[in-house]
């Protein structure tokens, strides 16, 4: 009845518009009020020491490492070092484009920032070139979503504090995800490229390439920093991400130039006013879970699905469809931290590794980045392309079989999650 109450409160208060953020904290707190026991002064201990958390430390300073990278030249780059590998291609300032997304990822760990960097170059450069405006919108919709499966990853750290589960190796782990869907939108673009006669570029020369290599190397080099330093053993990853924001404005101000010191306050500020965004969220969704916790929620449901003997292919099935239906509604880390408590320990109870499981889960949340009605890409999109968002949801929709055909492959074959973390030991 608790449960039902809970949720019912959520979804009423989603329903009539309410902030995500606020209405989980409304919920929560109308539940204590009405079920529980336990005063509101547990639920505002709650809420603080919920921003305590030492791994969520690590978001602000990936925000802003972000924030460096998108604000300086490095999408420019980027985006010049991929067209000279793959623009020849027929339909290769398309690839270039997705190139460009899954580089910008490595450096961003923000699907919304992914899309916004990149998209602002290439949407115009795509439409130059013949591509219509649709087709543009649509590819950079989901490209974008790298962002939060190519490491560094905010949801990745969300899911890692939560779980308790190694955010380096979570962050090593989405790497060979991350090829594989840039490889299986490049190869559904090079499909899309031969029936409808899409343009190519002039094949640039070796001295192009490594120009273009060399003038990108600093950005490319803060995933091989992040990681590297973790596991080295140089650093923690919430270190690593105060050593990534560091690295990043240096490259932005002193490596680049792109930006003056007298840029560096705003950029902060920018930051700072996203990072205040997601910490509140992330606050109330903590609410939210404890108040499921402190009622026995996902004990009930651990006990009740393990009850029902489902093998661990029909458990998984199961949770793609509730997390799909869960991120086309909320947004990604509070879908994590509502989720991750209730379905975890029932995942590990049927042989799931914590590491496939969290990888599972982002895969997931970037799908609900592009799925209406709460999908952050398609409205960042709409903003880009200056297309109405109905417009990006048509564009968006056919790249979703791929994503689709992307999480049933991580689904069921964990090597795909596991490879890199197995070898690493």
């Amino acid at each position: 009845m608790t449960a039902l109450f809970l949720l019912g409160a959520l979804f009423a208060l989603l329903l009539v518009r309410v902030p995500i953020a606020v209405a989980l904290g409304l919920s929560s707190i109308a539940t204590l009020l009405l079920f529980a026991e336990q005063s509101l002064v547990s639920l505002a201990q709650r809420f603080f020491s919920a921003l305590q958390v030492y791994p969520l430390l690590a978001i602000p300073f990936f925000i802003l490492a972000g924030a460096f990278m998108t604000t300086g030249g490095v999408a420019k780059r980027m985006i010049a070092f991929a067209n000279a590998l793959v623009g020849h291609f027929r339909g290769g300032l398309a690839m270039a484009t997705l190139l460009s997304c899954a580089l910008f990822a490595a450096v961003s760990g923000s699907s919304p920032a992914t899309v916004v960097a990149v998209g602002s170059i290439m949407i115009g450069g795509m439409v130059r070139s013949g591509y219509s405006r649709d087709f543009a919108a649509g590819l950079i919709c989901n490209g974008g979503a790298l962002g939060i499966l190519i490491p560094p990853s905010i949801v990745m750290v969300v899911y890692g504090a939560v779980t308790e589960t190694s955010i380096g190796d979570l962050f090593i782990a989405g790497i060979v995800p991350g090829i594989l869907l840039t490889a299986l939108l490049m190869a559904a673009v090079a499909v899309l490229a031969r029936k409808h006669d899409f343009p190519r570029q002039p094949r640039a020369d070796w001295r192009t390439v490594l120009r273009t290599g060399r003038d990108a190397i600093w950005g490319l080099l803060l995933v091989v920093v992040i990681l590297g330093g973790i596991y080295s053993g140089a650093f923690t990853p919430t270190e690593a991400a105060a050593v990534s924001a560091v690295y990043a404005f240096v490259v932005a101000v002193f490596v680049y130039r792109d930006m003056t010191p007298r840029g560096v306050p705003r950029v902060i500020a920018e930051a700072a006013k996203v990072t205040a965004m997601l910490m509140f969220i992330i606050a109330n969704a903590y609410l939210f879970a404890f108040v499921l916790t402190t009622e026995q929620v996902p004990q009930t449901m651990s006990q009740w699905i393990t009850d029902l003997g489902l093998s661990p292919w029909a458990f998984l099935l199961a949770l793609n469809v509730l997390l799909l239906v869960a991120g086309s509604f909320m947004e990604a880390t509070s879908v994590i931290l509502i989720f991750a408590p209730i379905m975890f320990p029932i995942a590990v109870a049927l042989g799931i590794h914590p590491v496939h499981l969290g990888i599972l889960m982002t895969i997931n949340m970037e799908i609900g980045m592009i799925t209406p009605p709460v999908g952050l890409n398609l409205f960042v999109t709409s903003g880009v392309a200056e297309l109405p968002v109905t417009r990006v949801i048509r564009a968006a929709a056919p790249w979703l079989l791929v994503l689709l055909a992307a999480l049933a492959i991580v689904t069921y074959v964990p090597w795909v999650s596991l490879v890199l973390p197995q070898a690493l030991g």
